[in-house]
């Protein structure tokens, strides 16, 4: 806590803080091994670094709306923040996970997929559980809610190569400079640029 009784870790107003993508694929593993035995925690890791969702979206997806679902298949949500209808396209270790989580316990349709004690999850405490997984495997950097959604995209930029245009009408970004930067990549790709030899 500061003098003046403020959290320290609480950005200043109009101030922000951001996150970071995990961009070892050796970490994305260790974290599912700590979660394999917290269905709730896996699956909401999995969806998150596989479905492009901002935590908000995450938090509100009911087991209707996926029960059933085979790896290929899709369902269209419409995203709190933008208005826009989205459709999202589950791949085989989301349903996995998915699959894993209704198996643990009696869920009905209008059930949300990711309850905790008091109901359903918050944002905050996504935030709080994304922070405390990336600190349970020694990460080192800043991480929250948004770095699922990010980790995403570092990957399908770096991992699996898919170009800007496609990333960012994913992500609904105006420029190509807006998506590098959002994924923490902007500095990396030009440094990779200089390294180049003729």
């Amino acid at each position: 806590m500061s003098k003046k009784g403020g959290n320290v870790n609480h950005p200043k107003a109009g101030a922000s803080v951001k996150v970071e993508p995990i961009k070892s694929l050796k970490d994305i593993q260790t974290i599912k091994k700590l979660l394999a035995d917290k269905p709730r925690d896996l699956a909401l890791f999995t969806l998150g670094i596989n479905i492009n969702l901002r935590a908000s979206d995450l938090i509100r997806l009911t087991v209707g709306q996926v029960r059933g679902l085979k790896s290929g298949d899709a369902f269209e949500l419409k995203e709190q923040k933008t208005g826009k209808v989205r459709r999202i396209t589950l791949n085989g270790a989301v349903i996995e996970v998915m699959t894993g989580l209704l198996a643990s316990e009696c869920y009905e349709d209008k059930d949300a997929l990711f309850k905790s004690q008091r109901g359903v999850l918050t944002v905050p405490s996504v935030h709080r559980l994304v922070k405390s997984w990336c600190r349970a495997v020694n990460l080192k950097g800043n991480y929250g809610s948004h770095t699922l959604r990010k980790t995403w995209g570092y990957h399908q930029r770096v991992t699996f190569g898919t170009g800007l245009p496609e990333l960012m009408e994913c992500f609904g970004h105006a420029t190509q400079r807006q998506t590098l930067a959002y994924l923490c990549i902007q500095p990396e790709e030009i440094k990779g640029v200089y390294l180049n030899e003729l």
